[in-house]
Parts: C-alpha cells; sequence; structure tokens
C-alpha cells in the first residue's frame, strides 16, 4: 500500500510559532490533522518527504544518509519544538540505485560531506512542518529528498524511481510533497503581487483534483515562474510516483491569508493508467526537438545541430555543406543562450567575432554555453530535448554615455584596464540602466565608485518556434 499527498509547509501554522496566528488557517491545520490521522490508520512504516528547502543542487537530487535525522524550528524563534527520526537507509539506497538506472543524479548527504560544502544535513522546515502534525502518530521511518535545479522531465523521473523503489521494498509507503503554491497572492504580503498567483493556485488544485499529469508536465512556464512558488518540483516528484497509475486527488483545503497559498490534497489510486504521461511527454519533447532542428531558422537550428555533434563526435561540428550565405559571408560577435524551463542554462557569446564567420561563430559558442559554462554543470544528452535555444548576433559596439543607455534596445560593455563585463539587451527582470550597469559592473569586478568606460551594442535576436503541440 501507498499513500501520496500534498502538505504546505509554513511555520506560523505551528501553535508554538504561529503564538495565535495559526488559526487564520486552520482549516490548513485540520487538513493536516487529517493526513495524519489517515497515515496512522494506515500503518504506515516510512514516510518520503520531498522538501524545497534543504541541500539544493543544480545538478543533482539531495538525499539525506545520515542514520538518525534531526530538526528543529530555532531559526523560526522556537528552540523548544524539535523532531527525531529514525532515517530508512534501505529505501533511501535503493532508491538512489533505481534513479541511477533512470540517468537522474543524486546526491547522498551525511553530516560530513554537509559541513564540508558549508551546509548542514538537518531536517529543514520544508519536511519539519508536515513531520510536526505526523509526529503526534510517531512510529514510522522517513527519507528525505530535496529537489534540484533539473528539468521539469528529470524530476518526473526520479519520482518513477521512487516507484520503482516502492516496489523493491515491502513496507507501507507515504509520499508526501512538500511545497507551498503561489506566494504573490497578496499586494500587502510577504512577497511581490502578481496577478499570476492566483491562476497558478486555481490551475495547479484543478489538475492535482482532475489526476491530469500531462497538463501538470507541460505547464507554461512564465506562469511557473511568475507565481513565485516553491511546490511545483515536489509535485512534478510525485507525479512521477505515480505514472501509469489512474488517480484523482482530494482537496482537502485550499487557502492563502498570508498572500501564500496552501495545499492540502490526498491523491487516490483508481487502477492502472491506459498510458504512460512520460512516454507521452518526452514523444512531445522528441518531436519538438526535431521539428527545432530542421527550421528554417537557421542561427537557432545550427546552434542545437552543433550541440547534438558535439555529444555524438566530442568535436566540433563542420559547417555544412550549401549552407545560408548569409551565416558565412559575415562576420560577428554571437552570444548563444540555453534555457529550461524558462531559467537560464547556460550562456557563452564573443563581443567581437572571433572566428571566419557567423556559422562558425554560432557552432563554437553553443558547445561552450552548453558544457563550459562556468556557472553551470555541462549539459547532459537528456536534457537537449528539453532546452529552448537562442542566439544573439551583435552589432559593433560603439563608446557612449549612461545617458543614452536604454536596457530594452541597447546591450553594454563596461570596461576599466583589463577588466570588462557585458550584459545583453531586453533581459527578464533588468528594467533600467542602473539595473544593467550594476549587473555590468559586478560581472566585471569594477566598483561603481570607479571611473570606468562604457559601450553600447544592438543585437538581433533569433527564438526557437515555441512548441505548441
Amino acid at each position: 500500500m501507498t499513500n501520496y499527498y500534498l502538505m504546505p509547509h509554513p511555520p506560523i501554522i505551528i501553535p508554538e510559532i504561529g503564538k495565535g496566528r495559526e488559526q487564520e488557517v486552520k482549516d490548513t491545520i485540520s487538513s493536516c490533522e487529517e493526513i495524519a490521522k489517515r497515515i496512522s490508520e494506515n500503518e504506515i512504516d516510512t514516510v518520503v518527504v520531498i522538501s524545497p528547502h534543504g541541500i539544493i543542487f543544480q545538478d543533482a537530487i539531495s538525499i539525506l544518509v545520515d542514520p538518525i535525522l534531526k530538526g528543529d524550528f530555532s531559526s523560526f524563534g522556537e528552540q523548544n519544538v524539535s523532531l527525531t527520526f529514525e532515517n530508512d537507509l534501505v529505501f533511501a539506497q535503493t532508491l538512489s540505485m533505481m534513479a541511477k538506472k533512470m540517468e537522474v543524479q543524486t546526491a547522498l548527504i551525511n553530516s560530513d560531506y554537509a559541513k564540508r560544502i558549508g551546509q548542514t544535513s538537518k531536517l529543514d522546515h520544508g519536511a519539519l512542518v508536515p513531520l510536526y502534525f505526523l509526529n503526534k502518530n510517531h512510529n514510522f521511518k522517513i527519507v528525505h529528498i530535496t529537489y534540484g535545479m533539473l528539468s521539469n522531465i528529470a524530476h518526473y523521473k526520479f519520482g518513477m524511481a521512487i516507484k520503482e523503489a516502492i516496489n523493491e521494498s515491502k513496507s507501507k509507503i507515504a509520499v508526501i510533497a512538500s511545497g507551498d503554491l503561489s506566494h504573490r497572492l497578496k499586494k500587502d504580503g510577504p512577497y511581490s503581487y502578481s496577478e499570476y498567483g492566483d491562476l497558478f493556485d486555481k490551475k495547479i488544485t484543478e489538475l492535482l483534483v482532475e489526476g491530469d499529469t500531462n497538463q501538470l508536465l507541460n505547464l507554461d512556464c512564465s506562469l511557473v515562474k511568475e507565481a513565485g512558488e516553491c511546490g511545483y518540483r515536489s509535485l512534478l516528484i510525485l507525479a512521477g510516483a505515480m505514472d501509469g497509475l489512474d488517480y484523482t486527488g482530494e482537496l482537502l483545503s485550499y487557502e492563502g491569508p498570508f498572500g501564500v497559498g496552501y495545499g492540502v490534497v490526498d491523491f487516490s489510486i483508481k487502477g492502472k493508467s491506459d498510458y504512460s504521461a512520460f512516454d507521452k511527454y518526452t514523444s512531445k519533447i522528441q518531436h519538438a526537438h526535431e521539428r527545432k532542428l530542421n527550421s528554417e531558422i537557421h542561427y537557432t537550428s545550427l546552434a542545437r545541430k552543433s550541440i547534438e555533434y558535439y555529444f555524438k563526435n566530442d568535436s566540433l561540428m563542420p559547417i555544412p555543406q550549401d549552407f545560408n550565405q548569409e551565416l558565412i559571408s559575415q562576420r560577428k560577435g554571437v552570444f548563444v543562450s540555453l534555457k529550461q524551463n524558462g531559467e537560464l542554462r547556460g550562456c557563452i557569446g564573443t563581443f567581437l567575432p572571433s572566428t571566419l564567420n557567423i556559422a562558425e561563430e554560432i557552432i563554437k559558442n553553443a558547445v561552450s554555453a552548453a558544457f563550459d559554462d562556468p556557472r553551470f554543470s555541462p549539459l547532459r544528452l537528456n536534457e537537449l530535448w528539453d532546452i529552448d535555444i537562442s542566439v544573439d548576433v551583435l552589432e559593433t559596439p560603439e563608446p557612449t554615455s549612461k545617458s543614452d543607455l536604454d536596457p530594452k534596445i541597447y546591450g553594454v560593455i563596461v570596461a576599466k584596464g583589463q577588466k570588462r563585463g557585458l550584459l545583453l539587451p531586453n533581459l527578464d527582470g533588468v528594467d533600467t540602466v542602473e539595473e544593467q550597469l550594476d549587473i555590468a559592473l559586478n560581472k566585471a569586478g569594477i566598483l561603481q565608485t570607479e571611473q570606468y568606460k562604457i559601450e553600447r551594442f544592438k543585437v538581433t535576436r533569433y527564438k526557437e518556434v515555441p512548441n505548441n503541440d
């Protein structure tokens, strides 16, 4: 028997922390208590908790492997509430092996390793808040997971690894996706307001109640980003753990009085599904990849072909014969950017040409963006289908002053001696000249108080056609 739940994790619902304000979310508390009751009645042996607030890696999902897992609420001003659980190390190790078979990287974290990287293996509040309610009937082990900054499909595949680990286990398992929904529901809330917050929460709860995994996987990444949530990746893992199953969700409660959405859902398995959402999604993104490879937008199709060629041959791709004359007859600087779920996954470029033509510039910089951007781990082959590529072709920079900048129209280069920083134009979240210059100066390591030179440049940006299938 396996049970599946969504639970929120606001520390304010803990009475010792809320100090009376928890009554403003009494429905959430009642629902959490109801889940605790159901887990107790089902005599669950192991609770698998997926948290957004543990140790997060760019390229891996972390699993705690200390034999005993502890945590407290001291960071929220409450020293006297602490929880201790035995770790189900057999399940954790099995899960790691299953994830490896699924080609999803995991990081096994004990206290020594956590200390070496400046972190802690203590239980975080994403796990502690749900476990606080379950702890009243404490007779189970736990497994603690923190999702990573991976693609949607990688998180879903990790959920499928959980499903395989459950199949290997003889224990009764409960899987809890810990996550709050939108943090941007109110103008007077703790986070900036967005009109997309309420839309996201309504859409998510609707999909969970209907058991619509396909739409959950294909949720508009801009809607997810604008909502300011922390539960979507947890839900993707949970959905993966139910892959191939026909399920619906019982929405026990939804509240958002503090400007953050709290949803509590109990999922019921009705039987096997007629198809796998994983197979359907991978077929879709493979089709999108093939279409983008053959796109008439030669700038982006060449960048994608270059990355695919490098995966297969471990060398740079030669320029195809009879290729687009515009790209082989001109020399310009080029930046290639990769995005995954709307978030940057790599960006490398040259502000002045360094090769014989634009085509070679794209081929070289696409591979560098995929494998050599120091901010990210190298792109994995199974991510190639799931990324979007844009190519910026730069005009020759010209000297300018701060008053003649416009971050929507011009990119900027700042320089002092050998220090140089560049920022492309029309980037999300960069709306003012001050913001543009601050970022460029920071990249260059130049202080704002120093005297520095400014250049501006225009770009022609080529984007892949969105997949609307």
